[in-house]
């Protein structure tokens, strides 16, 4: 096995002062619905150069409210000598459509990461594009250091809840609220159960700084409701425990609550209860970062796939998307360089894959969507990202660009490679594959099934869309907002793709590009390898042991609160 490079990784975790961990929540939104309320997300975006900002991360989406408390945390890097600039934009969703320019947008708020750290709890007034106020909307951020990886993973039942829905039964969720100085703040929300007085929500984790603050003995109040579409989600009860009790939950022993509405108690002499919350499991474990598997031995594979299909244009003429200008230079080389040179430094053999799909190749001038480009079926590697780019330029003249574009092919090559790593049941080596297209996919179904069993395999999807193509369908590969299917309706285990339009950042960095495809691949490595429960393979900073059955989580539609 190689050894892996790590200056890089070192260097990183050594410039970075902390990890803070960003909740948001607003009060008074715009309201752009016109027969119920705005159903806001909220856009973090830091500025990487210029007027350029990059997109770090997305609430979920809360459902009729003007006051939400978005669960979904923004976790950054700190940095006490840089200036780094935030944006957070608020925008009323319409659609599944992850454009945000398809839906309304409510304010805006921008500032300095250090000037949060220094405030702790920051209060703004939200502004729209033209500097002026959006209405009373005011954006709040409570920032805190993260200085503990470990996470507490539940298994969480109820039976017996109230009925709050009059043509039916209740459609509950729980709340997680951690007690500090200034008050409740939410934890975590999970995912409504529908028309179910007996609920079992699937397993979920907390960080456990955000829920207790590392305290075990600290407070927790979990509220139980019953969803309402229209965001007035009615109060079925609560309690207040600790995590010290809440430990005592095993397989053989679980630990029950009353939940208890209180104005019900005091009103009716015979209440008891409105339900019992059960506490199946609840272990604190050691969540391990991207950092600890790279520098525990991880190596990453970068593989790339281009796309030489007609839409392309001939490569002849400056209007063909293969076109290498006088410069040496061409949206697909751009693309190649800029993930390419952040992914190397992360596999010591310095080898990669590089492949080219949709033209017909010789000697029979038939069309492949899978073939080497240096021609060599035996052995595809090129030598260095130089050697990527050296083989596509050679490639060009040998081929005939033609079509269809069809995806699942190089993913179903790749999955088998992450399939052989797999059944080496250790974290030693994650695939990065790197797509490079024009246009609309041409076997969307057949690539929507690739990619999700690719989603239970060591491996991640980039996807660079170059050219002037909408590709609007494209971004229904990106889990970012709802979980990929196959056509039969079978979801993704995790988000692995990651899409981006290259015109975006045309006029931009080549950081900038590499900053915005890259940003979710250490979370994509590091869940693959929670998910399957193993550690990093040199692992020298904790004896804790993972969980032995660490829960996958959704990140879907989440109801909202105090609408």
């Amino acid at each position: 096995m190689n050894q892996p490079v790590n200056n890089k990784a070192q260097g990183m975790s050594g410039q970075c002062v902390a990890k803070v961990e960003l909740t948001v929540s607003c009060e008074n939104l715009l309201d752009k619905d016109v027969f119920s309320k705005s159903d806001p997300m909220c856009v973090l975006l830091m500025n990487t150069s210029g007027s350029q900002w990059s997109e770090v991360g997305r609430t979920e989406m809360v459902l009729n409210c003007l006051n939400p408390k978005f669960a979904k945390k923004f976790l950054l890097d700190y940095y006490f000598e840089v200036v780094q600039k935030v944006k957070f934009e608020l925008y009323d969703i319409d659609n599944s459509s992850a454009d945000l320019s398809k839906h309304d947008f409510l304010g805006e708020f921008e500032c300095t990461l250090g000037q949060i750290v220094s405030s702790r709890k920051l209060t703004h007034p939200l502004v729209l594009k033209n500097n002026k106020p959006a209405g009373k909307g005011a954006i709040t951020i409570f920032a805190e250091e993260i200085n503990d990886n470990r996470v507490v993973n539940f298994e969480v039942e109820a039976r017996k809840l109230d009925k709050k829905d009059f043509f039916g039964k209740s459609d509950p969720f729980l709340e997680f609220y951690r007690q500090t100085e200034s008050g409740w703040h939410l934890a975590h929300r999970t995912e409504v159960v529908k028309r179910n007085l007996n609920p079992h929500w699937r397993p979920f984790r907390i960080p456990l700084q955000s829920l207790c603050g590392g305290d075990v003995e600290k407070p927790i109040k979990v509220e139980c409701y019953d969803f309402d579409f229209d965001g007035s989600h009615d109060f079925i009860g609560m309690f207040e425990t600790t995590l010290a009790h809440l430990t005592e939950a095993s397989r053989t022993a679980h630990v029950e609550f009353e939940c208890v509405n209180m104005k019900k108690k005091r009103k009716k002499k015979k209440y008891k209860n409105s339900g019992i919350v059960i506490f199946k499991r609840c272990e604190i474990v050691k969540e391990y970062t991207f950092l600890d598997y790279i520098m525990g031995g991880c190596q990453l594979n970068f593989i790339v796939g281009v796309d030489f299909t007609g839409s392309n244009g001939d490569p002849c003429f400056p209007d063909s998307l293969h076109y290498i200008s006088p410069d040496g230079v061409n949206e697909y080389l751009s693309a190649i360089w800029s993930v390419g040179m952040v992914i190397k430094d992360y596999d010591s053999d310095n080898l990669f894959p590089a492949f080219g799909f949709g033209a017909q190749i010789q000697p029979n001038w038939q069309v492949s969507h899978e073939f080497p480009m240096n021609f060599n079926p035996a052995n595809p590697n090129c030598l260095g990202i130089e050697g990527i780019v050296e083989a596509y330029r050679l490639c060009l003249p040998q081929i005939r660009l033609y079509g269809p574009t069809n995806f699942s092919p190089i993913i179903n090559h790749v999955a088998r490679l992450a399939h052989q790593a797999a059944n080496q049941k250790s974290a030693s080596e994650y695939f990065v594959l790197l797509i490079i297209t024009d246009g609309v996919i041409t076997d969307m179904d057949q690539t929507r099934c690739a990619i999700v069993n690719a989603a239970c395999l060591p491996m991640s999807i980039i996807i660079v869309g170059v050219g002037k193509a909408d590709f609007e369908a494209m971004e229904v590969l990106d889990g970012d907002d709802c979980r990929l299917t196959t056509p039969n309706g079978e979801p993704a285990a995790r988000d692995i793709v990651q899409f981006v339009p290259f015109r975006n950042f045309k006029d931009a960095s080549q950081e900038a590009l590499a900053q915005s495809v890259l940003a979710e691949l250490p979370e994509q490595v590091s869940s693959y390898f929670r998910m399957v429960n193993l550690k990093p393979v040199n692992d020298h900073t904790s004896s804790v042991e993972p969980s032995p059955s660490a829960p996958v989580f959704d990140r879907g539609t989440v109801p909202g609160t105090s609408c």
